[in-house]
């Protein structure tokens, strides 16, 4: 690659970032447009009526642009990027998205050296929140001639950061601000109708897959990319572009109902009530076949549910036994040893839903144990509902850390593994339960803890050990399991030199009856806590800063 600095003329670049409630991930688009290999860069960030530290974020970086407008959606933000920008050149970054460090200047290089391009498209990796590539990546696609056919066929560009515009573009087109989604698609066929385009493989940039993307409304984005795409049906030239427009309707629905599909089949045992009418509308529309084996299913798992609640426990156990009915579970305090010759749990909300979960006793008794480090102020991951019942009249400020902007309790948003809003030597005492294994780099998230501790201050930290995952809202972020020799090295590095107390709970029992989904009220209570550190249910940490 050509060192940006070989560049004869510098023409500015302006990088857009239309920002709505994503600051949490803000700070790492902002980031990758800073580090970009060509420099003459102004950043520009539109908050679209944020009510998260969108305006902080973008307020902590040197050089940034930031204006704010009321909510009025991704075209209008992006519109307003537009005419706030001074560059010839334009890349719109979706704030929970990256740049690759080349990315503008391989773009850059690409309509220099075209200039009768109007845009130019690379190619991206798809990651998932922490930015790591993820098992399915779509191949990329090179045209070489009739560009704006490909794009009737369906969306060979796939993510907008990959692509660089004219500013020219712009005085005679904009994003249309009456689309809830596909406006870039939108822009695309528009352009390639008119001008023409270019494209390269080259990765440009990171799509950051984390489950509240628009892309993964599949119902709402099929029948916008369907609506964007039936506009271009009056100004088709020719047969050729009358075919291609067919295809493109057809691959649009088999890979958006295809989609649909797979997640409303996977929700079966998950939702108790059915899809939306829309959902099933568009389903039977584009993907008959797949859903009568949708209905299907869907039925028979609501008449096991019905039969579960009608017919009494003891036919529903003969049922069982008989291999007639295999979802039968016994209900709460019901469990005979025979009930374990099974390999499905009881519950799999970790004995939740049958009087409680057998870890919260450890969790809670270890916080018992330690109330006294409870006190002055004090920082509590998720909420502050163990700060308030242990610390009591000892709290003199309590603060909530939480990574989503939408807790409103919370008095700070960020992720812990890098809060710079935060100054050290803050907190008394930081309670950290059953959160660490959620998080990718937990050692930056314990190097986070230490450095807002004030000296003296003390972490109160429990981990997994022996666990199922959880099949809920976390199980897409349940990445790991600890013991007490992995926990005892991470404070090493990481506390080192502090005072650290480090218990294990649990034994064989606890560890099996606990993986099975026993709820609290079935355990034989004289066996809680006889503790085997072979069987490691909880592992807590109490570490006082030097």
């Amino acid at each position: 690659m050509m060192p940006s600095d070989n560049f004869q003329s510098k023409p500015l670049v302006s990088v857009i970032i239309a920002c709505f409630n994503q600051g949490r991930f803000l700070g790492e688009a902002i980031a990758s447009a800073q580090k970009q290999t060509y420099t003459n860069i102004e950043i520009i960030v539109i908050d679209d009526g944020s009510t998260d530290n969108t305006r902080e974020v973008a307020a902590s970086f040197a050089n940034v642009k930031y204006f704010h407008q009321a909510n009025a959606g991704l075209s209008a933000a992006r519109n307003l990027g537009i005419a706030r920008s001074n560059g010839l050149f334009l890349v719109f970054l979706d704030a929970d998205d990256i740049l690759y460090p080349g990315g503008v200047e391989v773009n850059l290089k690409s309509l220099l050296q075209n200039p009768v391009w109007s845009f130019v498209s690379g190619s991206h990796d798809k990651v998932d929140v922490w930015l790591y590539p993820l098992d399915e990546q779509e191949e990329t696609t090179i045209v070489s001639n009739s560009h704006y056919r490909e794009l009737l066929r369906g969306n060979y560009i796939g993510m907008h950061a990959a692509v660089m515009y004219r500013c020219r573009v712009f005085d005679q087109f904009q994003f249309d601000t009456a689309l809830e989604a596909c406006e870039d698609y939108d822009l695309y066929l528009k352009i390639a109708r008119n001008f023409s385009i270019g494209n390269h493989d080259q990765k440009i940039a990171a799509y950051r897959r984390h489950g509240e993307n628009m892309s993964s409304k599949f119902e709402k984005m099929l029948r916008q990319v369907l609506k964007v795409h039936k506009r271009q049906l009056p100004l088709l030239m020719n047969e050729e572009e009358n075919k291609a427009w067919r295809e493109g309707v057809q691959t649009w629905k088999n890979y958006y109902g295809n989609l649909l599909y797979k997640q409303l089949f996977n929700a079966i045992e998950k939702e108790k009530s059915w899809p939306s009418l829309r959902e099933m509308k568009m389903l039977a529309t584009v993907m008959s076949s797949s859903f009568k084996d949708y209905l299907l299913k869907k039925s028979i798992h609501d008449f096991r549910e019905i039969l579960k609640h009608a017919l009494p426990d003891k036919v529903l156990k003969w049922l069982h036994q008989a291999g007639i009915y295999q979802q039968y579970t016994p209900p709460p305090g019901k469990i005979e040893a025979g009930d374990f010759n099974r390999t499905t749990p009881f519950s799999v909300d970790f004995g939740f839903d049958r009087g409680g979960a057998i870890d919260r006793v450890y969790i809670e008794n270890f916080l018992q144990e330690n109330r006294h480090r409870v006190s002055g102020r004090v920082l509590e991951i998720g909420d502050n509902e163990y700060t308030l019942k242990y610390g009591r009249d000892n709290v003199l400020r309590s603060d909530i850390l939480h990574v989503d902007h939408r807790n409103t309790r919370a008095t700070y948003i960020g992720d812990i593994t890098d809060v710079p809003q935060i100054s050290s030597e803050q907190f008394d005492c930081i309670i950290f339960t059953q959160t660490l294994h959620l998080i990718y780099d937990f050692k930056s998230a314990l190097r986070t803890c230490y450095r807002i501790l004030k000296p003296g201050g003390c972490l109160l930290l429990t981990v997994p050990g022996i666990s199922h995952i959880d099949q809920g809202e976390w199980r897409d972020y349940w990445l790991w399991s600890f013991t007490d020799t992995s926990i005892k090295k991470l404070m090493v590095d990481t506390f080192n030199g502090s005072t650290v107390d480090i218990k294990t709970y649990g034994n064989v029992y606890v560890a099996a009856a606990f993986l099975y989904g026993m709820g609290l009220p079935e355990f034989r209570k004289d066996f809680l806590f006889h503790h085997d550190a072979s069987y490691q249910v909880i592992i807590s940490a109490a570490a006082v800063k030097a």
